[in-house]
């Protein structure tokens, strides 16, 4: 039984840490420490004693030391794995990222990596993260640091700018979702029984939450060869791929999504785009997907109210609650998360594995700026990152994450040098503000900036604001 020490930074989590919590449990070979660090203290010790109820679950395998941290760097000292993922401000500042724009006609379905939502959300991480950063270089440089805080691709800039020799990489399952509609087309087009999305093979290659697969096969089966026929039975309707949901379930999940943006992307380019489509309409003009509530409506996905965010925030902290009181019952199952198996890979504990990682292009992308964050397949083994050379994207379609990337990597220079006129300019290249003048685009920025004020002060020279 190998024994580590896992600092996780946003350690009052509401959701994800009892995913991360649970998959520990049944992870056999490995125990230790879980060091729960937060702002938020109370909500740090509510997981604690989550943690107590799990270890003493009857599906238990692996038992684990939880314990609260009030300094973060008590909380990384000796950690062999850091896990950060943390809400930068409150969904207050993020009403303001999604639905300030509106008054200007720009509509935001999830408003966390791009777009204005996604410049301003970057504006408040950025600057943690460059400390996150600093403590992990002082009280554990060896670690494993696994990022899951959107954006994600300028989280893990930030996290290799500030500390180069990092050990980090960003995990997100929006590739996961994209392999599991390709098991439907394998069900639905062969006539089997849905396969597993571990039984996928595919080639995944962009930048987070814009990522493409340009390769998936199913058994030596061709899938994407199967998409047109799948497509074209279900374009109008949708499909959701979610297991244990039926295919048009999304119509009454706000987080759910009926696939017809990612079909109709396939018809054009003959690529598959790999994120959920609430996700990628963000990433392209806003008139051809998003130019308003009705075009959400007639390309079956949904504008994620933050009311609606706040009301299932404010659910999840009353289960957890419910959890830490022993009024609830913990029930330990599995997810479909990888973090774990990632984990037990770097320990050299489980043979290599393959899956998709965001980290610095060293030219795995060749078509994109070395230095930035792209996200490929990776190997994961014994101490061991090393990313694989994707498939290059179709001309068209790398035009389109090319310039994504680049006004990422423009927000985060801007960002590093408090550059409010640098940023800007990143702000106004972004596809959703397509529409806007300049002048309208300096208003907008302006009024965002104010009215998160809060959260940025301390970071920012203020009074150079235009």
């Amino acid at each position: 039984m190998k024994n580590i020490k896992i600092a996780y930074i946003g350690g009052g989590s509401k959701m994800w840490a009892r995913v991360f919590m649970n998959d520990l449990a049944l992870a056999d070979g490995i125990t230790g420490e879980i060091a729960l660090y937060d702002t938020d203290i109370a909500a740090a010790e509510i997981n604690r004693r989550i943690g107590g109820y799990i270890n003493k679950a009857p599906e238990t395998v692996s038992e684990w030391d939880y314990r609260v941290y009030e300094k973060i760097g008590d909380a990384l000292d000796g950690a062999d794995f850091v896990v950060c993922s943390i809400l930068p401000g409150t969904f207050d500042e993020m009403a303001v990222d999604v639905h300030l724009p509106e008054q200007y006609g720009i509509w935001q379905s999830v408003g966390d990596t791009v777009g204005p939502g996604g410049v301003l959300r970057a504006m408040r991480t950025v600057p943690i993260y460059e400390g996150f950063a600093r403590e992990i270089k002082t009280h554990c440089p060896e670690a494993w640091v696994i990022n899951l805080t959107n954006p994600m691709t300028a989280c893990t800039k930030t996290l290799y700018d500030v500390f180069p020799e990092i050990k980090a990489f960003g995990c997100c399952h929006e590739v996961f979702h994209a392999q599991e509609f390709l098991c439907c087309v394998a069900e639905e087009e062969l006539g089997i029984k849905r396969p597993s999305r571990q039984e996928i093979v595919s080639d995944a290659c962009g930048v987070n939450h814009f990522t493409w697969i340009t390769e998936a096969s199913y058994k030596g089966t061709d899938l994407l060869k199967l998409l047109p026929g799948f497509i074209d039975k279900f374009y109008e309707k949708g499909y959701c791929e979610r297991e244990g949901i039926a295919p048009d379930g999304f119509r009454d999940d706000p987080f759910l999504y009926g696939n017809k943006v990612k079909m109709d992307l396939f018809r054009r380019f003959g690529v598959l785009a790999a994120a959920g489509d609430r996700h990628l309409v963000e990433f392209m003009n806003n008139s051809w997907y998003i130019k308003d509530k009705a075009d959400a409506e007639s390309w079956l996905y949904h504008l994620t109210t933050v009311d609606f965010r706040k009301k299932d925030q404010a659910e999840k902290i009353a289960l957890s609650r419910k959890m830490a009181e022993g009024g609830v019952p913990v029930e330990v199952k599995r997810s479909d998360e990888e973090v774990v198996e990632m984990m037990k890979a770097l320990l050299g504990l489980i043979p290599a594995k393959v899956t998709n990682a965001n980290v610095v292009n060293v030219g795995q992308m060749p078509d994109l700026p070395l230095g930035s964050v792209v996200e490929t397949n990776c190997v994961f083994a014994q101490n061991s990152l090393r990313p694989i050379t994707a498939k290059r994207l179709p001309s068209d379609v790398n035009a389109l994450v090319l310039r994504n990337a680049i006004n990422i990597e423009n927000t985060y220079n801007g960002i590093k040098e408090r550059d409010f006129e640098r940023i800007f300019e990143a702000f106004i290249s972004q596809p959703l503000c397509g529409g806007l003048t300049v002048g309208d685009a300096r208003e907008l920025f302006r009024k965002m900036v104010r009215a998160t004020e809060k959260y940025l002060k301390d970071y920012y020279p203020m009074e150079r604001l235009f």
